[in-house]
């Protein structure tokens, strides 16, 4: 337990949690848990460490990768067919059409001696994508335990909450557990636990508190903070390398990383340009809007979702509600001309001014506009929030201005 404890940190709660519904490798286990959390939670880490450590039989599998049904009953079953055959058996393809195939050859792999007297857990990653699929998939999931009379746990893994994963005709209730976000003070003992062997500990753990007090606020994604910490710590130690400096005198290793770090948060979440890139600009000391691939202040490439919430944004604040269901409704019906004719409607709207509107007339538009179906994740309700929004009325009308010179 000490060994797993130094491998999970900031998660001892869930760990608890989970080693209790686990229980002995006899028991029959809980059918299914649905784990969900924002991204870089730890969610998909601590499963599959909690997993392997306590060297349990189990099958991960991405979604993503598995984007039909037939891929991923196949993948499940081949990787159970692996493990229950011998290293020197060379085990045979298995192919699988449909959900009941997929139960009968699930008993039949799980009648190995390797298999019997334990649980077997099946951890389906992006479990959202799930909802796209066969109707009968997600609820047979849900209740393989019972269909096919075998010690089996399946592990949902997913960035939304259960409710909307729930189907309407109702299903087998999954244990919900819940993956907080990471605190300041979890991070910053998570990326010091990384600190290089040739410096001390409290030398990194200053370095990475440094780096949170820049970064905290626009970015609290653990994978992209290791990934700044990683590429700005050789700026940081560059004094005490060339001996100008002790590892105590922080004021000037400060001195020395801020210009890199600015640089820094230019590109946090884009990845335009590798880190061998990365280090040639602060060897050269060059600005990087200068750098072929790397977006300047005037040319910022937004994230997918991010582009559509701004249109969304600017359609709904320069066309009346009503008008709503002419442009986004493919059979809207027939709509008199008389009634946009109104004299103090003549006057454009662009010269009026944006106009306040409701988050859900903003969702409801960014549904129509998008081709692909939306999932109604953490990261689309961030963007819109309030904290996200600007205090400053004139900024937010300079913005929207800023986006009609784009779309027109």
């Amino acid at each position: 337990m000490a060994h797993l404890e130094n491998l999970v940190l900031c998660r001892e709660s869930q760990v608890s949690t989970l080693q209790s519904l686990f229980g002995e490798r006899h028991h029959f286990s809980f059918p299914s848990i649905f784990i969900y959390g924002h991204t870089a939670s730890g969610k998909t880490y601590v499963t599959q460490t909690l997993l392997k450590t306590l060297e349990l039989p189990h099958v991960f599998v991405n979604c993503v990768e598995c984007f039909t049904l037939r891929l991923l009953l196949e993948q499940i079953l081949n990787k159970l067919n692996h493990l229950s055959s011998s290293e020197d058996a060379c085990p045979t393809h298995i192919t699988c059409e449909t959900f009941n195939d997929f139960v009968r050859l699930f008993k039949q792999v799980t009648k190995a001696e390797s298999l019997k007297d334990q649980t077997v857990y099946i951890v389906l990653d992006k479990a959202e994508y799930l909802r796209d699929m066969e109707a009968n998939l997600l609820p047979g999931f849900l209740r393989l335990q019972e269909l096919t009379d075998r010690n089996v746990t399946v592990i949902l893994l997913s960035e939304i909450v259960w409710e909307k994963f729930r189907p309407n005709t109702g299903c087998f209730e999954p244990f919900v557990l819940y993956f907080p976000d990471y605190s300041i003070g979890n991070l910053q003992k998570i990326l010091s636990h990384d600190h290089p062997p040739e410096y001390s500990a409290d030398f990194y753990a200053a370095y990475i508190n440094i780096l949170l007090g820049v970064f905290y606020t626009v970015c609290r994604d653990l994978k992209e903070l290791r990934h700044l910490a990683v590429l700005n710590f050789p700026k940081y130690c560059e004094p005490v390398v060339k001996g100008e400096a002790s590892e105590r005198d922080t004021r000037k290793l400060w001195r020395n990383v801020e210009p890199h770090l600015k640089k820094a948060m230019q590109t946090v979440y884009l990845r335009e340009i590798s880190s061998s890139q990365w280090e040639k600009i602060q060897k050269d000391d060059t600005d990087p809007g200068q750098l072929k691939g790397l977006s300047a202040y005037t040319h910022v490439e937004l994230p997918y979702y991010s582009k559509f919430i701004l249109i969304a944004a600017y359609l709904a604040s320069y066309n009346p509600a009503r008008t709503d269901k002419r442009f986004f409704l493919k059979h809207h019906g027939k709509i008199k001309k008389t009634n946009f004719l109104k004299k103090h409607e003549k006057t454009s709207n662009h010269l009026l001014g944006p106009k306040p509107f409701p988050l859900d007339r903003l969702l409801a538009i960014l549904y129509s506009i998008v081709d692909s179906r939306v999932a109604a994740t953490a990261n689309i309700f961030s963007q819109g929030s309030p904290q996200n929004m600007s205090p400053n009325p004139q900024k937010q009308i300079d913005n929207v201005f800023t986006l009609k010179n784009i779309l027109l």
